[in-house]
């Protein structure tokens, strides 16, 4: 019987690139995400291969993903892994001159985002005693910079709720891994600058930057390992960087 995955933010980015490869290995996908054209051209791409089921909601919106949650059929309540990849990066400013609806925009999202999805899926993993949760964190979770100081807490609360979970969980039978990525080039940046595609760009020149599919290779090699191997934390850069804002730029 076929696995299946459930991945937030599926519709983009590093959250699309794992629906890829999962569907590539025969793992059957429900593809959530805030745009229902892109799920739908995700769920035709993707439907002469494995099952897929789709479910339109934002993660903020607890009581959206209770509903679609508790509404799954029963064949897909079966999930196998859980994706945590929905979340965002709103604004860069100090926190004198910070915009708070930003700050909220990245801590409803990818703190209490996360926390929701978690909270509906655990107890189907609990009562088929067993699953896989990845949590998708960032450099900033673990290195915190200037004019990034809210985006960086959010990612470092994933870092936490990622060590919580597998204290709570692995003697459950469910593998936690969290994995923290350097410079992704995805709609990130475009996100961050609101739309400003000169100054997104700008963030990805002069080196090559990981790209999505490169971290979902990992989620791919972390679900993948033998039941007696758990992939617990993993950090991954662009082979010009060295830390969170060290980038060498030719």
């Amino acid at each position: 019987m076929a696995r299946i995955a459930f991945i937030t933010g599926a519709t983009s980015g590093i959250g699309q690139a794992t629906a890829t490869l999962f569907a590539q290995a025969g793992i059957d996908l429900i593809l959530c995400g805030r745009r229902q054209d892109r799920l739908d051209a995700l769920n035709q791409s993707f439907s002469n291969t494995v099952k897929v089921l789709t479910l339109c909601f934002d993660v903020r919106d607890r009581e959206a993903i209770n509903a679609q949650v508790s509404a799954l059929p029963s064949e897909w309540k079966n999930i196998d892994i859980l994706v945590n990849n929905a979340g965002n990066a709103h604004g860069l400013g100090t926190l004198a001159d910070g915009d708070t609806d930003d700050w909220d925009q990245m801590l409803d999202g990818n703190v209490k985002g996360l926390l929701y999805v978690s909270k509906a899926i655990i107890p189907l993993m609990l009562e088929n005693k067993q699953g896989h949760i990845v949590n998708i964190s960032s450099i900033a979770g673990k290195e915190t910079y200037v004019n990034g100081v809210v985006y960086c807490a959010s990612k470092s609360a994933v870092e936490t709720i990622s060590q919580g979970m597998r204290l709570e969980l692995t003697q459950k039978g469910i593998k936690i891994t969290n994995i923290a990525p350097g410079a992704v080039e995805t709609e990130f940046s475009m996100v961050r600058f609101k739309g400003d595609a000169d100054r997104a760009g700008q963030v990805y020149q002069g080196f090559e930057p990981l790209q999505p599919e490169d971290i979902a290779d990992a989620i791919l090699y972390a679900v993948n390992a033998p039941k007696h191997v758990t992939i617990a934390d993993l950090t991954i850069l662009a082979g010009a960087q060295s830390a969170a804002t060290t980038i060498h730029r030719s």
